[in-house]
């Protein structure tokens, strides 16, 4: 008879290691299972808070939005007054705190990312961008009010422009050098390989790569300086009257909320709640807009 082969004995230490293997792995398990239903919870809770906060803006503040309200300025209680010159105002000194504090908040990041480096320069600046982003925005309009308020001894337009333009910068500086840090070194490399200069392989191909993550910080400025109030109270103040001018005090729905939420008129109480629908529906807008925007560039 053939003999048959003995299969050889494991050694003990073998299967002494083995059971730990198994209780390892059980362990992952039940810890990927508890830290994926505690992620589950998070966002529902985070999902019912937005959803309650929305619904109260709705229900509160849908009733007194119409045509009147949109095409009628503020007047005082009682006058059943509108919303028109906040939401110009609005329109006006946040547009433009944008377009003054995004290029500058652009320029400030590419340069920590692509040629700042650990220079003295560099670090100043971060922490520089570090304190304001960090700073209460009425200590930023308390600047600016020493700055361009009390030496002309009245409000304006232009220095609501100038304390949300700061606000915008440290905000813009700080997600531009993060979404550069994350774009590959190959990328760079295989541009300057095919002979780009420095500032082309940043415009052409680093700012490119990065487009979303750079229009989320400037959506993220957006919505902070959409609702600011204490900053305005320190330097536009507001207006009852219509004012386009940037030399005058300018009306803000902010500061048209502060005013009105805490009055004991019905109607004002009625548009504070409308204004800060309009507010959230705005942001709201914005970034539905450049999402869409962004997606039909991708498919392209």
């Amino acid at each position: 008879m053939a003999s048959q082969a003995v299969p050889a004995a494991q050694p003990f230490g073998a299967l002494s290691r083995a059971a730990p293997d198994i209780g390892l792995e059980r362990r992952r398990r039940i810890g990927n299972l508890v830290a994926t239903v505690l992620a589950g919870v998070a966002t529902l809770i985070v999902l019912a808070a937005l959803a309650s906060i929305l619904w109260t803006l709705l229900s509160l503040g849908i009733g007194g939005l119409s045509l009147h309200t949109l095409a009628t300025v503020t007047g005082p209680a009682g006058s059943n007054g509108g919303l028109l010159n906040p939401i110009i105002g609005s329109l006006i000194q946040v547009g433009l705190a944008t377009l003054i504090g995004t290029p500058i908040g652009m320029m400030a990041g590419i340069y920590l990312a692509e040629f700042g480096g650990a220079s003295p320069l560099a670090n100043a600046v971060r922490f520089v961008s570090d304190m304001l982003l960090s700073a209460p925005s009425i200590l930023v309009g308390l600047f600016v009010y020493l700055l361009l308020v009390a030496p002309f001894h009245h409000f304006s337009g232009f220095a609501g422009v100038a304390a949300l333009a700061i606000l915008v910068i440290p905000i813009v500086v700080r997600t531009t050098e993060d979404m550069l840090r994350l774009v590959p070194v190959a990328m760079r490399e295989a541009a300057a390989a095919l002979g780009a200069p420095r500032w082309r392989v940043v415009v052409q191909v680093c700012l490119r790569a990065a487009r979303k993550g750079l229009l989320t910080g400037v959506l993220l400025a957006i919505a902070r300086i959409a609702g600011e109030t204490a900053p305005l109270l320190f330097t536009s103040l507001g207006n009852l009257n219509w004012s386009l001018s940037l030399n005058e005090s300018m009306a803000s729905l902010p500061v048209t909320i502060y005013q009105y939420a805490g009055s004991p008129s019905d109607d004002w109480v009625q548009l504070a709640w409308t204004a800060a629908l309009l507010i959230t529906a705005g942001v709201l807008f914005i970034n539905i807009v450049a999402r869409i925007g962004l997606r039909g560039q991708d498919r392209s």
